[in-house]
């Protein structure tokens, strides 16, 4: 399979991930398709360290799945916590607590 096809794959999957953010207003949902973002940007790393024949590529693909991991973790974490002291989970609505 060529390169560009797993580019094509990987700008549908951007833009998916893109949109959600846009258009939804849970923090969960805007998480996961956060997440959707960095996996798609994680394939074309790949496709094009495969393409280039080194693996350079794959070592940042590989980062990048790290700090996805922590944004997760800390994303999750304050779900949870929003969620236990029955605060808004609603993105407009929680963004009126700044001060």
């Amino acid at each position: 399979m060529s390169t560009e096809w797993y580019l094509v794959l990987s700008a549908l999957l951007f833009s998916t991930g893109a949109v959600g953010v846009l258009i939804r207003r849970s923090p969960l949902v805007i998480l996961l398709c956060l997440e959707l973002m960095l996996n798609s940007s994680n394939l074309a790393l790949l496709a094009f360290s495969r393409a280039h024949g080194n693996a350079d590529g794959q070592v940042f693909a590989l980062v990048v799945m790290v700090v996805a991991a922590c944004e997760v973790v800390v994303g999750l974490g304050l779900i949870v916590a929003m969620y236990r002291r029955n605060l808004p989970l609603d993105v407009d609505e929680a963004r009126v607590l700044r001060k």
